[in-house]
């Protein structure tokens, strides 16, 4: 995924970047007080391109229902060749997430299915802040982007994994939880974004003036799902699946 820190090298112009650093002249002012602007991006433009998707099944079987076999997703994001990369696998594909790069800029996304109580549904996790300060002092525009670029998201989880939602269509009706990790309290949260099919349905061409303005449009997306995180059983069963969390 695209660049979600803001990057001190030298360079003025990241296209591949979440971070697209521009110069702004002031009036009254030479080219040495020119400020850098950043400007929010994430995976380029807010719109799904599935040419530049690659999908990598590693030990999964597309005929499994994931309440049967443990399925994950792996998604991230390469600033060389402005691609994602989604792994399909039983846990979390480490080897995409390797590297001083990605553990400095912590933009990947990943996420199981897990079946709780005989429902299904789809677990999101997204890294807001924690690790370094750098993550931390752009905590709340990491936390706007992530709601804002979602549905590109679930829209790459959805076409990479088609087999398995054309062979199981009810796993488009399952909810999404989506799991925002921060050391700061006002973005650390889980929040309900309701049934995969909407969800991954959801406008993120939009242009916002503020991040406020973007917050406000997130709740209205998510406010139609006022329902308690559902919680596995305690103890063995057969109606929660997999066991432990994956992630």
């Amino acid at each position: 995924m695209s660049t979600l820190t803001t990057s001190f090298l030298p360079s003025l112009e990241k296209e591949n970047s979440l971070f697209v650093y521009t110069r702004r002249r002031r009036r009254g002012h030479s080219k040495k007080s020119q400020s850098i602007v950043p400007v929010a991006r994430l995976f380029g433009p807010s719109i799904f391109e599935a040419s530049k998707l690659k999908v990598l099944f590693l030990g999964v079987d597309e005929k499994k229902h994931p309440a049967k076999l443990p399925r994950t997703y792996t998604l991230t994001h390469s600033d060389i060749t402005c691609k994602l990369t989604l792994a399909v696998s039983q846990t979390i594909n480490n080897s995409q997430l390797e590297g001083w790069y990605n553990k400095l800029q912590r933009d990947e996304v990943v996420a199981e299915w897990k079946k709780v109580k005989g429902k299904m549904s789809l677990h999101v996790h997204c890294h807001i802040s924690g690790d370094h300060f750098l993550l931390d002092f752009v905590a709340r525009l990491r936390y706007y982007i992530f709601c804002k670029e979602l549905p590109v998201v679930l829209k790459a989880f959805v076409h990479g994994d088609e087999n398995l939602l054309k062979n199981y269509p009810e796993l488009e009706e399952a909810l999404v939880w989506v799991y925002f990790h921060s050391n700061i309290q006002e973005f650390n949260k889980v929040d309900c974004w309701g049934p995969l099919k909407e969800a991954s349905s959801l406008s993120s061409t939009t242009t916002y003036s503020s991040s406020s303005e973007l917050g406000e449009t997130q709740m209205d997306n998510t406010s139609n799902c006022n329902l308690d995180l559902p919680q596995p059983c305690q103890g063995s069963c057969t109606c929660c699946f997999p066991s432990t969390r994956k992630i």
